[in-house]
């Protein structure tokens, strides 16, 4: 039978004494976790487990002998070592031992108790895995993406055999506290017997960072508090507060400093992972905003920004107006109703006037009010993105009104031929029973039903040009936001820490191992290196994407083409669970 031993590469040069580890039973494994020098007394290395074992669960123990032969007085250490069996019981008891002068290895797993049957041999042949000790602690191991049925049983099974090494040295961080340098009593070889690693200013972050969690859940609690009020549930601020992005991306800000302040350790790895993306994604945002901040109040920008956005507006009713007029004669030789067209005509250009007039009142305090928007950066460059898109959507209020017409109409008529087409066919909608059944109508419901189909036929052309015109130019402005509201998102949920941690330290995410094969001679016992496999950029993405906003439904080709066939409005701002007109 083929036993697994990891052993720590930085125990290789260690001197002689017991390996301590764990024994992994269902994998046939032993995880070595650190060496023991001598001297030492057995009773002081029994307390020094119990306390590991009682701090971290890991069932630690004493798995066999470990022997450097480094000068020749010490041949006979060797049967000082075996003896330390007897006091140290573990089945299979490892003897493994490095020889003096050269790479070769020798690896033994004998058991004391007799064979059950007469052909189980005495000593299991060892499989010896090298493994960085510092890299196996510090990597997250990620479950293997989805495979086909007849690998799923072998990648679970070799899964569960690594998760238990990665889970043994993760746990067993109280057996690497102590070093060289300690004053203990049982002297130890792991990653960290040369010092400690630690930082003062971590130390210091970390004293701090109670009283400043604290601190902020209390000022946090204060502003959801008010943001709750019943002020703000009344119908005017409520339907405004639910269409406004800078409301919903104030809300996510609120949420996302709720969860880092927040004084509940985390449970688990993933939610540590987390907590560090938000902040670092948060951070990241302050920093972007604060730059547009710092640009935006250098050289009279927000002056300049005010002074040119009159002209703006004025050059696109300008453009609106060529637009209408366009459409009010002949547009592309089309023969258009002639009464509707100038109807039309002259009730959109009476809403361009009016839209003039508003944007020339306003412009006195245009630049006050860029000016206070301008200080919103220090929010984070989302939360100016979003009031942003919000005045995009309020200097095209005017194009929206003419795309809610001219669909509101259209959809009209598209109704009403669909009705008389029926009605023709001598079929009726069932509303109760949401179906069409037969029905038979009489020679005056037959007349007027042809009128009213010849009238909406012959002004459906006129009606559905208005339409299609001002659906593009809406289509437009819906672009331009959700290319911004995609930026905004992609901030929000771009887990930057942990593409941080992929970049720089690729073993802290590791999605699988590789081996190398040191040695492979006959006689000899194989010995391999496990190597880590960081986890693809696409995965890291995939795994640790934080939530955003969602308020934005993405519709389908299918289900757009429809809507905007049927004259059905687009409303991008609504969330999923609302209904639609």
């Amino acid at each position: 039978m083929v036993l697994k031993a990891f052993f720590p590469t930085c125990c290789a040069s260690a001197d002689s004494g017991l390996l301590v580890g764990r024994w992994v039973p269902e994998q046939n494994s032993a995880v070595v976790l650190a060496v023991v020098h001598f001297p030492f007394i057995p009773i002081q290395v029994k307390e020094l487990l119990a306390q590991v074992q009682q701090a971290s669960g890991v069932g630690v123990a004493v798995l066999g002998t470990w022997c450097h032969r480094r000068q020749e007085p010490e041949e006979s250490l060797g049967h000082f070592l075996e003896g330390l069996g007897a006091i140290f019981s573990h089945e299979p008891w490892l003897q493994l031992c490095r020889e003096r002068g050269s790479k070769f290895w020798s690896c033994k797993a004998t058991h004391r108790q007799v064979p059950t049957s007469p052909s189980a041999p005495g000593e299991d042949q060892v499989m010896l895995i090298f493994y960085d000790q510092r890299k196996v602690l510090l990597s997250q191991l990620h479950p293997p993406t989805a495979l086909p049925d007849h690998q799923a049983g072998d990648a679970t099974a070799s899964t569960r055999g690594l998760a238990a090494v990665f889970d043994t040295v993760a746990r067993s961080e109280a057996l690497f506290r102590s070093d060289r340098f300690d004053e203990g009593l049982v002297r130890l070889s792991h990653w960290q017997s040369e010092g400690v690693e630690a930082s003062i200013l971590v130390e210091l972050a970390k004293q701090a960072s109670g009283p400043v969690c604290l601190l902020m859940a209390y000022l946090l609690s204060l502003i959801s508090a008010a943001s709750t009020c019943r002020v703000f549930k009344l119908w005017p601020l409520s339907f405004i507060c639910s269409k406004l992005s800078t409301c919903e991306q104030l809300r996510h800000r609120l949420e996302q400093l709720t969860f880092i302040f927040s004084t509940q350790k985390a449970e688990n790895a993933s939610q540590l992972m987390r907590k560090a993306n938000t902040l670092v994604s948060v951070l990241l945002d302050v920093a972007l905003g604060l730059t547009l901040l710092s640009w935006l109040h250098g050289k009279d920008r927000i002056g300049q920004l005010a002074d040119a956005l009159v002209p703006v507006a004025d050059w696109v009713a300008e453009e609106l107006q060529h637009l209408l007029q366009w459409l009010m004669g002949a547009p592309a030789g089309l023969k258009m109703n002639r009464a509707l067209d100038q109807v039309l005509g002259r009730f959109f250009l009476y809403h361009i006037h009016l839209w003039i007039s508003y944007i020339h009142l306003m412009s006195p305090f245009i630049e006050r009010i860029l000016w206070h928007m301008g200080l919103s950066a220090c929010l984070g460059l989302t939360v100016a993105l979003s009031i942003l898109s919000d005045i995009i959507a309020l200097l095209t209020f005017h194009i929206y009104c003419f795309y809610v017409y001219g669909a509101r109409l259209y959809c009209l008529k598209i109704c009403g031929l669909s009705s008389l087409w029926r009605l023709f066919r001598g079929k009726k909608w069932n509303v109760l029973r949401q179906r069409v059944d037969s029905c038979s109508y009489d020679l005056d419901q037959l007349f007027i039903g042809t009128l009213l189909f010849t009238i909406l036929v012959f002004l459906l052309p006129t009606t559905a040009l208005y339409y299609l015109v001002f659906t593009l130019l809406r289509l437009l402005v819906v672009t331009v936001q959700g290319l911004i509201h995609l930026l905004v998102d992609l901030i929000n949920s771009l887990p930057l820490y942990a593409l941080g941690l992929r970049l720089c330290r690729p073993y802290r995410l590791s999605a699988g191992v590789k081996f190398q094969v040191l040695e492979h001679e006959a006689g000899r016992p194989l010995r391999l290196l496990m190597q880590i496999n960081p986890l693809p950029y696409n995965r890291v993405v995939h795994t640790y994407r934080l939530p955003s906003c969602g308020c934005h439904p993405k519709h389908s080709w299918g289900s757009l083409c429809r809507k905007l066939f049927f004259g059905e409005l687009i409303y991008p701002w609504r969330q999923r669970g609302d209904k639609q007109d």
